[in-house]
């Protein structure tokens, strides 16, 4: 049986992007759903996963993102849905939480899934909205637009990533692997260049692209500096 997906309107969308485009400070602070994705009411956070104190993790980790939650074999306080959406209302931007609800939504085949208050897709959608400078977030995003054939849309969100990775050889790195998985052979060879410049020494990507018959030795120096100096300017404001 075919997963059916609830796509959230275009005024959806809208809302999504616009909060997405705020400087932190101007970040609201509480996590509001874009219309017509539903509401979650809870008094806790909500707070960004990657700053928040252990203690706060552990608060609701321990309740509710047990290890049988994330694994969808052992409930922890009510159903599966119940739980994860908690501990999404509370860490909009929780990475394994995310991947948890999506799964569960895949195994139910229903979305929202049991217990939810969402569609998976909303889900991201306020995460993103909640922590806009979050690329591990946003390239979770990506697998799941590219999971279901949505290319066109993830390799926009996943350009964005790219524009704002800096220096930081690991994003690089994965965007290079997402790249790849998308048949998008050009955009995954520039990234294992670039990330292999920064001193990254996995060796997956190469392989992969030498293994589809797409790897090329990188540009000597002068040529790849006139290169870049040629590329467009990266665009500040996210898909």
């Amino acid at each position: 049986m075919k997963l059916a997906l609830r796509r959230w309107p275009a005024s959806a969308a809208a809302v999504a992007l616009a909060l997405a485009a705020l400087p932190l400070a101007a970040q609201p602070n509480r996590a509001p759903a874009p219309p017509g994705c539903g509401e979650t009411h809870n008094q806790y956070g909500p707070f960004d996963y990657r700053t928040a104190h252990p203690s706060q993790r552990a608060l609701v980790e321990n309740a509710h993102f047990t290890r049988g939650v994330e694994t969808l074999t052992k409930g922890a306080t009510g159903p599966f849905g119940n739980d994860i959406g908690y501990t999404l209302a509370v860490f909009p931007n929780h990475p394994r939480a995310i991947y948890t609800v999506e799964r569960l939504a895949a195994k139910e085949k229903a979305d929202p899934a049991f217990g939810t208050d969402m569609t998976v897709e909303c889900y991201f959608a306020r995460g993103m909205a909640f922590a806009p400078d979050d690329l591990v977030f946003r390239m979770l995003y990506v697998s799941f637009l590219a999971r279901r054939n949505r290319i066109e849309e993830a390799q926009k969100f996943l350009d964005y990533v790219v524009q704002q990775a800096e220096d930081n050889p690991l994003t690089h790195f994965n965007a290079g692997l997402l790249y790849f998985d998308m048949k998008l052979y050009d955009k995954a060879l520039a990234q294992a260049h670039r990330a292999m410049a920064l001193g990254m020494r996995r060796t997956e990507l190469r392989d992969r692209l030498t293994s589809a018959g797409r790897w090329k030795e990188p540009l000597p120096a002068d040529a790849a500096d006139a290169a870049a100096s040629a590329a467009p300017a990266a665009s500040q404001t996210p898909p």
